[in-house]
């Protein structure tokens, strides 16, 4: 299999929306296991911009997640959230709150990754929904898109190499 590169497109459906689209060369179950354990997240979620030092995942309605990372800069980035929807391999939503902001819970957005398959390629759908224009936008100003092209580039070699 061939990965693909830079390929997700970032699209903004409404005021308070970002819709980010992918295609993996990887089928749905593995996609879903590179996107939800944490030995593998470990090996995707930082891209090129530092080192996973913790991944938790409680992966059930209710539980919770956080994602550790010491950038390139060594400084600590980290995020966390709930999950309230659970359904592999095909439907995962969950809150995403960033530490590094004042108020991360009241800022969190929602995310809705769904993941469909079609001739063992994947293609996903992440909407992250967000209570302001101001916050999606200050999201989309925190350079963003170029940390998930190389994590989702990541995750696609991680998946790829589960076959």
């Amino acid at each position: 299999m061939a990965t693909t590169s830079g390929t997700a497109k970032v699209t903004l459906p409404a005021d308070t929306q970002i819709l980010i689209t992918r295609e993996f060369d990887a089928p749905r179950h593995l996609v879903w296991r590179a996107y939800t354990e944490p030995a593998l997240i470990k090996r995707w979620w930082a891209g090129n911009k530092g080192n996973v030092t913790s991944v938790e995942v409680d992966l059930r309605v209710g539980g919770f997640w956080r994602y550790v990372m010491v950038a390139n800069g060594g400084f600590e980035v980290a995020f966390h959230g709930e999950f309230r929807e659970v359904a592999p391999p095909e439907r995962l939503v969950n809150t995403e709150a960033f530490e590094g902001v004042p108020d991360p819970d009241g800022t969190a957005g929602v995310v809705t990754v769904t993941l469909t398959e079609k001739d063992g390629r994947t293609y996903l759908e992440s909407l992250c929904e967000y209570h302001s224009q101001e916050i999606r936008d200050a999201v989309i100003g925190s350079g963003m898109e170029g940390g998930m092209q190389e994590s989702y580039d990541a995750l696609e070699q991680v998946a790829v190499s589960l076959a």
